[in-house]
């Protein structure tokens, strides 16, 4: 199962992104074309507006045309397409993908896993010219998408601020892929004494990874890298204060929802989980999790970005387990926290406009 896939959350989609270097294409098998029917409505049992039909369409045009492509590789013609799929997708839509017919749903679906694979095709041979480097981290802002890594970063601690009661000394990645960004980002300018364990299947992801920071006198001894798929990891994931999963860590509902239920199976009773979704159109480029797919947790808040930062970001934290003396045969009865009673250990940072919802467990509540 391709779900558990590294960091590629951001990395293509964030902003209108200059043209890349063409780069030797190869050979990679594309799958099978879904084309739709022109009778069939965009949306079952939904009259969809015409700025909404205008938008599905061109979506799926533009996936056609990344379908034939033979390769995924970085090159001219991939970033043109990326770059239009993504221009599409940013402004802000009242599409909800859930309502979509199934052949659009279909092309969704098969969307999603070309972005995850041109992404990592994008962030491993980045990888490996920052690897070629003495001195790699030195190098990092030649990625043409470092900016918008630090901006995302940024409004995760943010959050993390928000809802968490003390500074971190262990969190986990899951997906961190051969350019972790974003543990690199967090551990350099915000958790500067936090210890990160990076989990992805790739072992070559994790190599590249490795030698990104392995020169580096502080992060070389506060980062790790396991290689393994995160549902053969159980009790060790409760040594973990907050758990980041990339938004590619589970391609469909099925998958997702399997790996947040073994994340709630295993995390700590009230450590904290912080993941990546997508609202409207740009659901399309990014798998959505609802508050309802996180059984065992609280959720704390979900913040939909109007910017350029295509992820919603949501975080939630593992309900309290509680055993009661009469339900001792019957296994454990989780009991949720409340949102109200954690404090922040920082006072959050002010970002304007740049969230539009806001839910916390009162409002899911009234």
């Amino acid at each position: 199962m391709k779900g558990y896939a590294p960091d590629y959350s951001v990395a293509l989609f964030l902003l209108t992104p200059t043209p890349l270097v063409s780069i030797n294409n190869g050979l990679l098998g594309r799958g099978e074309v879904i084309s739709l029917s022109s009778q069939q409505p965009l949306l079952e049992g939904v009259n969809m507006g015409f700025q909404d039909e205008i938008l599905v369409e061109r979506v799926c045009q533009i996936y056609d045309n990344i379908s034939k492509l033979e390769s995924l590789k970085p090159s001219k013609d991939v970033n043109m397409l990326f770059t239009q799929l993504v221009l599409t997708c940013m402004p802000p839509s009242s599409i909800d993908v859930a309502n979509l017919n199934k052949g659009v749903q279909d092309i969704r679906s098969q969307l999603i896993r070309l972005c995850g694979e041109a992404e990592g095709l994008l962030e491993s041979h980045f990888s490996a010219i920052l690897g070629s480097y003495s001195n790699p981290l030195d190098h990092v802002h030649i990625f043409p998408y470092y900016s918008n890594y630090l901006k995302l970063s940024h409004l995760e601690y943010t959050i993390l601020t928000k809802h968490c009661t003390h500074v971190p000394s262990r969190v986990a990645f899951v997906g961190s892929g051969p350019l972790p960004l974003t543990s690199i980002v967090l551990a350099t300018y915000h958790l500067t004494a936090t210890s990160f364990h990076n989990y992805d299947i790739d072992p070559e992801a994790n190599s590249q990874a490795t030698r990104l920071v392995s020169s580096d006198p502080d992060l070389s001894k506060r980062m790790s890298f396991h290689t393994t798929n995160i549902l053969d990891v159980a009790h060790s994931l409760r040594e973990y204060e907050v758990v980041f999963l990339a938004a590619l860590v589970g391609m469909d509902k099925e998958e997702k929802v399997q790996v947040l239920d073994h994340l709630a199976k295993y995390m700590a009773p009230g450590a904290l989980l912080m993941l990546r979704s997508a609202h409207g159109a740009r659901a399309f480029l990014y798998p959505v999790v609802e508050p309802c797919d996180l059984h065992g947790f609280d959720v704390l808040s979900v913040f939909h970005p109007t910017d350029e930062v295509i992820n919603s970001v949501i975080i939630a934290r593992k309900c309290q387990v509680q055993i009661h003396p009469m339900e001792q045969g019957l296994g454990p009865m989780i009991l949720p926290s409340k949102c109200s009673e954690i404090q922040s250990f920082n006072p959050l940072i002010n970002h304007g406009n740049l969230m539009v919802e806001e839910l916390t467990v009162e409002d899911q509540s009234s």
